[in-house]
């Protein structure tokens, strides 16, 4: 009986290193060569050094740690690539407007590129409105009835964001005839927000950082224009247009006057394929730029789907948007999670400390100087 249960644990062994055989050893050891380290949270512990720990965990709080040190690496770059903000979803209406504020006037991004619901939104809050506390399981039918509008669990006065687009469309008034970027007009609407200290508009209006909206009129901002236009046409004069294609070419002009970009993506949607366009176009001024030097995007949009949101910063380096070279991460985490965590690493870290800020000089549509204060 004994000599059959050793032989049995004799062949297992046998199996298993059998199974074994022929295993790169060197290969094997250099794999497992960094253990991965459980996070700590201490009573000290603050931001950056719970995203510092992040890095040596695993799964999105990995990727979100590394995009935290990509953001680190790009501000204090001796190079002083320009940064690019790409900034999609209803940003607004989660709480992220203070934070998406602070990033300006910490100066730690350069040039924004937004969806119009994100700046409409902005608009609707510098001029009094309010996003307020809702449910889920509100009665929408109700809610139509008192014209109030929901965002998933957030309620907003319809009422107001009528004013609102009222508002911008007599402030277009002021320019019919006129054919604009969405920078120059929103450069100029802005001074209706200068004085909100928490307002996006605000904030690129007193640091002079270049605003796009590339689909502008798709937005509240939009209704209003086109309000304008209704009116303009109604009383046969020349209503104040939008020129997509005049945002394009001033977008790419940064770019080429640029010493080396970098790019900020919080969610994907139009703003990330125009940030990363505008590199595609540089060659219409006869220069490759070589892509971004550094890129990182926070999402939940998965790529196995195709589309471009969740499609991968590696991906894009095929196209010519991402350098190969570049130091790129990309973190599947919920926008309004991850941007006050990647904010409050770059503030704690003292991350933009002496990095000087741009001073965009423009003629029309014409940029004529970059030059750093």
């Amino acid at each position: 009986m004994g000599s059959k249960t050793d032989k049995a644990l004799r062949d297992a062994r046998e199996y298993i290193h059998a199974a074994a055989i022929g295993v790169d050893r060197k290969r094997k050891k250099a794999l497992l060569g960094k253990p991965t380290t459980p996070v700590q949270v201490k009573p000290d512990t603050d931001v950056a050094g719970l995203l510092d720990s992040y890095r040596e965990a695993s799964f999105q709080a990995r990727a979100l740690g590394n995009c935290a040190a990509i953001f680190d690496a790009m501000l204090r770059d001796k190079g002083r690539p320009t940064i690019f903000l790409g900034l999609a979803g209803s940003l607004i209406a989660a709480g992220m407007r203070q934070v998406l504020t602070d990033l300006i006037e910490q100066n730690m991004v350069d040039v924004v590129v937004s969806t119009g619901a994100i700046i409409s939104q902005d608009l609707y809050q510098a001029r009094g409105g309010r996003h307020y506390h809702g449910s889920v399981d509100a009665d929408d039918k109700e809610l139509r009835d008192l014209y109030i509008d929901r965002l998933y669990d957030t309620f907003i006065d319809e009422e107001k964001y009528w004013k609102t687009d009222l508002a911008v469309s007599q402030f277009a008034d002021s320019l019919s005839g006129k054919t604009l970027s969405s920078r120059a007009f929103l450069a100029l609407l802005a001074e209706k927000a200068r004085m909100d200290p928490g307002s996006i508009l605000g904030a690129c209006a007193r640091r002079g950082v270049p605003l796009f909206v590339p689909a502008l009129n798709d937005s509240s901002i939009g209704i209003g224009l086109t309000e304008h236009y209704h009116r303009m046409k109604k009383l046969g004069r020349q209503p104040m247009t939008i020129s997509s294609i005049r945002d394009n070419y001033e977008l790419t002009q940064i770019v080429v006057q640029s010493p080396a970009t970098a790019a900020l993506y919080i969610s994907g949607g139009v703003p990330k394929n125009y940030i990363n366009d505008s590199i595609v176009m540089s060659y219409i001024f006869g220069i490759d730029t070589g892509g971004h030097r550094y890129a990182i995007q926070v999402t939940t949009d998965a790529p196995h789907w195709g589309g471009l949101g969740g499609s991968t910063l590696s991906e894009a380096t095929s196209w010519g948007k991402v350098s190969k070279k570049a130091s790129h991460e990309m973190a599947f985490v919920e926008t309004s999670v991850a941007l006050p965590l990647l904010y409050g690493y770059a503030l704690q870290k003292n991350a933009a400390r002496g990095r000087k800020r741009l001073r965009f000089e423009w003629k029309d549509d014409e940029l004529r100087k970059v030059s750093r204060v």
